[in-house]
């Protein structure tokens, strides 16, 4: 007798492309945003520092 598990199975087929269809989607999505971070990481760093605004004075009444 044939083993039934390994027939195959159009519903689970679909069901499997879709979820890597998802997980293709989400990685991608996690590895832009992690370039973004780190690009915005290293121009922080290689930057100067932003000049520090001075206090206004106060006016006297």
């Amino acid at each position: 007798m044939a083993n039934p598990w390994l027939k195959k199975n159009p519903f689970m087929s679909m069901w499997l492309s879709t979820a890597n269809r998802v997980a293709g989607t989400l990685r991608g999505q996690a590895t832009a945003q992690v370039k973004r971070q780190v690009k915005a990481a290293i121009a922080e760093a290689i930057s100067p520092p932003a000049p520090k605004a001075k206090p206004k004075p106060r006016r006297k009444h």
